[in-house]
């Protein structure tokens, strides 16, 4: 019986595949028994979504910790699932190269920021991990190996199946192998942080830079009940990185500037070892930033102004009544706004009591796609939205 639980459930046992024969071993067997699988990396993210129906195996893949391939002259990188973000960058930093894609949940794995499409600041210079991944290695709930994608950015042949994984938190297939492009490592980084008065005032700023020539690698806004700030990066070339902070620093009156991060950067503004929170994310057209930062109320907000993704943190001993009225106020802004709003994570005795969903139009075609990747629907059951 494993210790672990996945939001709340313990499953029947654990499994330790180290290769993706081992991983295809363990599906066919689960296949003929009938066992529901659910896998897993460094298990940061497994209290995430709806408590599963059935878990009799839990896989967990982190000894597929490999870096398979790194092509440099190709910016180009191969690796496992279980590899996790922060070793792969130190492994291709080496080269002068990154995977742009912030660790926005401490010690993620290659396949949990896949399974749950987690990013960070960076989202505006490099894209989410849909536009990262170029091929993927995976099981099917039957046990066999497939492939998708390629080991070349310009890869147009059939139908992009990694990217239909992206999000899908392991209910389709199993990643064993992911393959990325990279981006150099900049040679000069700077940050310019200045406050805004308010929401309104903070949707001014964003707009000053969104509109300068700059060209900002990531905007962010945070906002607490102590104040908004926002956050620009720049990188590049030492004299260019210099010669687009004064230009920002005079966009944006009585801001400082910094060679270090500012606090929280890259991070949900939520402490995930605490358990003391509801995570929730929030999409949203550019124009309706004042109106989700006002729909926050101070309650520690963080994210892109630069691509329209935010993270809310609702302290969980607000009560369900305050909850529920914060989730309901956040979809009503972010609807208006050609966006929704999605609970990422909470206590479970409270995500009972939550749609951690909201409405979701394509839900009858996600729906006929997991009964062709998964017909027995053994691949993380219920998980997901509406049950898949």
């Amino acid at each position: 019986m494993s210790d672990i639980t996945v939001s709340g459930v313990t499953p029947g046992r654990t499994e330790h595949p180290a290769s993706t024969a081992e991983v295809a071993e363990i599906l066919r067997a689960a296949a003929a028994a009938g066992e529901s699988v659910i896998p897993t990396g460094a298990g940061t993210k497994l209290s995430w979504g709806n408590p599963p129906t059935s878990a009799d195996i839990l896989l967990d893949l982190s000894a597929l910790d490999q870096v398979s391939e790194h092509a440099s002259g190709d910016l180009i990188a191969t690796v496992g699932a279980g590899m996790p973000l922060a070793r792969l960058n130190e492994h291709v930093a080496t080269a002068g190269q990154r995977l742009a894609l912030d660790e926005a949940v401490p010690g993620a794995t290659v396949g949990g920021a896949l399974a749950t499409n987690t990013s960070g600041p960076l989202r505006m210079l490099a894209g989410t991990m849909r536009d990262l991944l170029i091929g993927v290695t995976m099981v099917r709930a039957d046990g066999v190996v497939a492939k998708a994608g390629g080991k070349v950015v310009k890869n147009v042949a059939g139908y992009d199946v990694g990217k239909l994984l992206v999000g899908s938190m392991g209910t389709l297939a199993v990643v064993t192998e992911a393959t990325f492009r990279l981006h150099p490592v900049p040679q000069g980084r700077r940050w310019v942080s200045v406050a805004a008065r308010d929401a309104a005032h903070a949707a001014e700023l964003t707009q000053a830079v969104l509109h300068s020539q700059t060209v900002p690698s990531a905007l962010e806004v945070d906002a607490t009940a102590d104040g908004t700030r926002v956050d620009v990066l720049v990188e590049g070339r030492p004299e260019g990185v210099a010669g687009r902070t004064a230009v920002l620093s005079g966009l944006l009156p009585g801001a400082e500037t910094s060679d270090q991060p500012p606090a929280g950067w890259g991070r949900y503004p939520w402490d995930d070892a605490t358990a003391s929170h509801v995570g929730v994310k929030v999409t949203f057209r550019l124009s309706g930033l004042a109106d989700v930062v006002a729909a926050a109320g101070g309650l520690g907000m963080r994210g892109s102004a630069g691509v329209g993704v935010a993270y809310v943190a609702v302290p969980a001993e607000r009560g369900i009544a305050e909850i529920r009225a914060v989730l309901a106020r956040l979809r009503e802004t972010a609807g208006r706004h050609g966006g929704s709003t999605v609970v990422l994570d909470a206590p479970q005795a409270i995500k009972e009591e939550l749609d951690l969903w909201g409405p979701v139009p394509a839900l009858d075609l996600m729906r006929r796609v997991k009964d062709e990747f998964d017909p027995d629907h053994r691949l993380s059951p219920g998980r997901f939205v509406g049950g898949i």
